[in-house]
């Protein structure tokens, strides 16, 4: 089993951005202002960057901090990692 099935609140978040897309559609379909398709664009657009940083993060740590041997050092490089990529994804 992967790692990323273990992970439940990842379904969670899954299907709160399926909802926000499905929205997206919704509004597209009915002619809804250009500003709020905008927003609602925007919206899923950062629940993505936050699912795929949860996703990174998860498979960093699972498959660095898996290791045995020197996992402070591997935490430290993985939370340096993550904080770099928290700010592109922002």
């Amino acid at each position: 089993m992967s790692h990323v099935m273990k992970d439940r609140k990842l379904l969670g978040r899954i299907r709160r951005i399926k909802g926000q897309i499905a929205s997206l559609e919704r509004s597209v379909l009915e002619g809804e202002d250009c500003y709020r398709v905008l927003q609602q664009t925007a919206a899923a657009r950062g629940a993505l960057n936050g699912l795929m940083a949860e996703l990174i993060e998860g498979h960093l740590r699972y498959h660095t901090l898996g290791r045995q041997g020197a996992r402070r050092r591997a935490e430290h490089e993985v939370d340096e990692v993550m904080t770099v990529i928290r700010s592109y994804l922002s």
